[in-house]
């Protein structure tokens, strides 16, 4: 659970995987996300919105159970306030690559980025991965230090975006 002692009354949410009947919420989470910080993912907000609602609701059933690849938000009721997804690896077996990080502005700076990335980081050690991937896109300095807080370290390795030609994302890694 979070708290946020900024506030004049403390705010909590709570921290889990999602579950099938979380899709409505979801789509709205992942707009806001979209719409909030269009470079950071890898769809339109467009094209986000144009998707049915059955498609989110398969999207967040596949992903609520299993060791593949999970998401996980923070719930402090009603509408969402954060996420952050993990999946395998394609070459690497230990590894968990963490996707679609995303914290409502208004919840910015609580710590509930570390809760949620604390969040795969149990899942992935419970499937058997001891490590942490991330890309980030190069300039995009508040979430680079925010990572760094959290234990990520630069790998040095650079990577084309793989929708925006004319960015470049940085790997970062940590353990589980």
């Amino acid at each position: 659970m979070t708290t946020d002692m900024g506030s004049p009354a403390v705010r909590l949410a709570e921290i889990r995987r999602v579950r099938p009947e979380d899709a409505a919420r979801m789509r709205a989470l992942r707009l806001e996300m979209l719409a909030d910080a269009p470079l950071a993912f890898l769809e339109t907000l467009a094209d986000a919105a144009a998707r049915p609602h059955n498609e989110y609701a398969a999207r967040v059933a596949y992903t609520s159970a299993g060791s593949s690849n999970a998401q996980f938000i923070a719930d402090p009721g009603g509408r969402l306030v954060g996420h952050a997804g993990g999946t395998t690896a394609p070459n690497e077996p230990g590894v968990t690559v963490i996707y679609a990080v995303y914290v409502t502005p208004t919840w910015r700076g609580s710590g509930l980025l570390g809760e949620l990335i604390d969040g795969v980081a149990a899942w992935s050690r419970a499937c058997g991965r001891p490590e942490l991937l991330l890309e980030v896109v190069v300039g995009n300095d508040r979430a680079y230090r925010a990572y760094q807080r959290l234990g990520f370290q630069d790998t040095g390795v650079r990577v084309p975006h793989p929708t925006i030609p004319a960015l470049t994302e940085l790997h970062m890694r940590r353990p589980a």
